[in-house]
C-alpha cells in the first residue's frame, strides 16, 4: 500500500467527547488521500479510553505516557507516513476544502515553502473570523500563525520538531520561529478554513494567555540573536511590505516593558492588552460560514 499524501496528527488527552465532531469533519474533506493518527497522550478518563477503543481501524491510535501537547505532536510526526502533515487538536474542526486547498498550494510551490495555512473561524465562547498572516518580524513578538498548518514533514525535521520543554503552551509559536530560521516560508489562504473552539476551560484562555510574558521571555532567551537590535532592524526592513501588526515603536515598547517590569506585572499587562484588542483582531461579518 502506498503512503498517503497527508498525515493528520490529533493529540488527545481526555478529549473523547470531541472525537465524533472531529471524525465528521475529516470524513467531509474533499481531499481523500490522508491518514489520521490520534495520539492518546496518557488519557485517564474512562469515556475517552472507551471512545478511542471504539474507533474504526482507519484511525490509527498511538498510545503513550503523557508528554503534553508538544510531545504528542512530535510523536505523531514521528509516526507520520505522509509528505505533508497537519497538526489538529481534537476539539477543533476543518472546513471541507481545507486539505484540498492547502495541499494544492504546497504541491505547486518550491520546497522552501514549508507550510500553508488558512484564516480561523472562532466558535464557542467567542465567534467571528480571525485572519492569520505570515510576517517574520511580527512572529518575533506575537504568534500570528495558526498552530494548524499543513507542513512538509521535511520542514518539521529540519526545524527540529516542537520544544517539549514548553509544557505551558505556545509551543507552536516557538516552533514556527524555528521554521522561519530554517529558511522556510509559508502561504496564506485567505479563507476561514480552520474552525477553532474557544473555551474558558481551554488551555489557551485559562492559562497560556495569562503567562504570555513568561513564555515570550523563554523564546527571547532561546533565540537571543534574533532579538538583538541589528537583527530586529534587518527583520523589519525585510518584511515591512508584508501585512503586519507590530510597528517598530511597538516592538521597542514591548521589549522595554518586558525588561523593566517584574514578570508578573508584564504578564498581567500583556493579558489585559490582548483582551482589550481582541475585538479589533476578530472580524464578525466578513466571511460566510464554512461549516
Amino acid at each position: 500500500m502506498s503512503d498517503p499524501a497527508v498525515s493528520v496528527i490529533v493529540p488527545c488527552y481526555n478529549g473523547g467527547r470531541f472525537l465524533d465532531d472531529l471524525c465528521d469533519s475529516l470524513a467531509a474533506q474533499t481531499f481523500r488521500d490522508f491518514e489520521t493518527i490520534i495520539v492518546n497522550d496518557g488519557s485517564t478518563e474512562e469515556a475517552t479510553l472507551r471512545k478511542l477503543a471504539s474507533l474504526e481501524p482507519a484511525f490509527r491510535v498511538v498510545p503513550q505516557q503523557n508528554r503534553r501537547l508538544p510531545g504528542a505532536r512530535n510523536a505523531g510526526f514521528e509516526c507520520a507516513r505522509g509528505e505533508f502533515v497537519l497538526p489538529l487538536d481534537c476539539d477543533d474542526r476543518l472546513a471541507p476544502s481545507f486539505l484540498a486547498e492547502t495541499v494544492a498550494v504546497l504541491r505547486a510551490s518550491p520546497r522552501d515553502v514549508g507550510f500553508a495555512f488558512a484564516h480561523v473561524r472562532l466558535v464557542g465562547d467567542m465567534n467571528g473570523i480571525m485572519p492569520r498572516h505570515f510576517n517574520r518580524f511580527d512572529q518575533l513578538f506575537l504568534n500570528r500563525l495558526p498552530y494548524c498548518m499543513l507542513i512538509r514533514r521535511s520542514a518539521w525535521q529540519a526545524a527540529g520538531g516542537y520544544d517539549e520543554a514548553m509544557a505551558d503552551g505556545m509551543e507552536d509559536w516557538e516552533f514556527n520561529i524555528r521554521l522561519l530560521q530554517a529558511g522556510f516560508g509559508g502561504l496564506e489562504i485567505a479563507k476561514p478554513l480552520l474552525i477553532y473552539r474557544v473555551s474558558g476551560e481551554g488551555m489557551l484562555m485559562s492559562r497560556t494567555a495569562r503567562r504570555h510574558g513568561t513564555i515570550w521571555r523563554y523564546i527571547r532567551t532561546k533565540h537571543r540573536d534574533l532579538y538583538r537590535v541589528p537583527a530586529l532592524i534587518a527583520a523589519w526592513r525585510a518584511n515591512r511590505a508584508a501585512p503586519g501588526e507590530i510597528a517598530p515603536l511597538t516592538a521597542i515598547g514591548l521589549l522595554g516593558l518586558a525588561k523593566l517590569l517584574p514578570e508578573a506585572w508584564f504578564n498581567f499587562l500583556f493579558y489585559r492588552l490582548l483582551t482589550m484588542t481582541r475585538a479589533r483582531r476578530v472580524d464578525h461579518g466578513k466571511y460566510q460560514s464554512t461549516s
